[in-house]
């Protein structure tokens, strides 16, 4: 029986999509289930699976190819699957090749620099094969000088350069920034917060959350906790522009910007003001993972009333966080570092943190933007706020 395989269904939101390398080749055995191919969207990377057990008769669509949703890529035979014999084994073993296909852009440089990406073992994660990986491959070994080399290389000479294509979700991203910066009257106000109370918080009863929780208490959980409160009490930063209408939002779905190999990302917590500690660091380390294996499914990265970006894993020390559109403000956390503070007449060393609040001064007053900071900041210096709703 002929299964034909076809373009997962893309959403509204999303007109075509590219497939990135198969993974399996014309007359390879496959298993129901088994990944076939990564088909890579501007917000997310899908995965089409084999339905059924048989053997791959033949692809229709190459490496690289834009698609559409119901577009025919491959078709399976799965009675071949039902009579082909069980391989046997051989005398000669075949090279084992990187799980993990080569990124789009190793691939394009390894066919400009004539590099056999089979013979490359991969630096990237899960032993992706990188650009890196194929430059490497290309430049030649100091004990030969460059003439040497079989093939003259494009980029070679003292000033190289390489062209490659900008990913889907790269593009999506410039696309957005761009919008958000062309379309909201974007103002930023900041503040210091002394992180001295959760540091001791944290400090006394890690190991006991940890325990009991099966997570790591981090400092997100209470930047969100600290977000929703100050959220209920200036529900405008919570509001979104549409057309000429204010949206008020019952409810808080907070983004969490995330970094993947693939770009930034920004996962939403649903209802975040029923959440507790436990399932905030929960939910955010699951997000992480899944946005390192391009795992992320189009509905947790829609919609957010309200983002949270922290530079400050980074090394930043303070920025001006750009608006996630339609949302109206988004918190940006940076570095803890130990700064002299005055208190009470004292001179003190306290580990402290800048914030930044950037938002849409459309709707945005400073008044509203400074006051909901210092709500933010009021519930980290005293973090018994957070427990009683204050």
């Amino acid at each position: 029986m002929q299964i034909e395989i076809k373009a997962p269904v893309l959403p509204e939101s999303v007109a075509e999509a590219t497939l990135l390398q198969w993974k399996k080749k014309p007359g390879e055995t496959v298993r129901r289930d088994e990944s076939l191919i990564d088909v890579e969207t501007d917000k997310v990377v899908l995965e089409v699976v084999a339905p059924a057990d048989g053997v791959l008769a033949a692809v229709h669509q190459p490496d690289g190819a834009t698609v559409h949703t119901g577009d025919l890529l491959a078709t399976l035979d799965t009675a071949a699957g039902e009579t082909a014999p069980p391989a046997q084994p051989t005398q000669s073993v075949p090279q084992v090749r990187a799980v993990t296909p080569p990124s789009p852009a190793a691939r394009k440089l390894a066919a400009e620099q004539g590099v056999d990406t089979a013979t490359l073992a991969g630096s990237g994660r899960d032993g992706r094969i990188i650009k890196e990986d194929v430059l490497a491959a290309a430049r030649p070994a100091p004990s030969e000088p460059a003439a040497a080399t079989a093939a003259p290389v494009a980029e070679a000479g003292p000033r190289p350069e390489q062209r490659v294509p900008m990913t889907r979700i790269r593009q999506r991203i410039a696309e957005r920034l761009v919008e958000a910066q062309r379309t909201a009257a974007i103002l930023t106000t900041f503040n210091e917060v002394n992180m001295q109370p959760v540091m001791d918080l944290r400090a006394r009863h890690r190991e006991a959350f940890e325990k009991a929780h099966g997570v790591k208490l981090g400092f997100m959980s209470f930047f969100v906790r600290a977000a929703v409160e100050a959220l209920k009490k200036f529900p405008l930063v919570n509001a979104s522009i549409d057309a000429t209408d204010v949206v008020y939002h019952g409810y808080f779905d907070i983004g969490i910007a995330v970094s993947s190999p693939r770009g930034l990302v920004v996962p939403v917590l649903r209802d975040a003001e029923g959440l507790s500690f436990a399932d905030i660091e929960k939910a955010i380390a699951d997000f992480g993972q899944r946005a390192r294996d391009g795992k992320l499914s189009l509905e947790e990265l829609s919609g957010g009333t309200f983002s949270i970006t922290n530079g400050g894993i980074f090394g930043s020390m303070l920025s001006t966080p750009i608006l996630n559109p339609p949302q109206s403000a988004i918190l940006g956390m940076h570095n803890i570092v130990d700064r002299p503070v005055a208190e009470n007449g004292q001179v003190l060393v306290r580990p402290v943190m800048y914030l930044a609040l950037s938002y849409d001064h459309r709707l945005i007053d400073g008044r509203e933007a400074v006051q909901f900071l210092v709500a933010i900041k009021q519930s980290l210096e005293d973090p018994s706020r957070l427990l009683l709703g204050l």
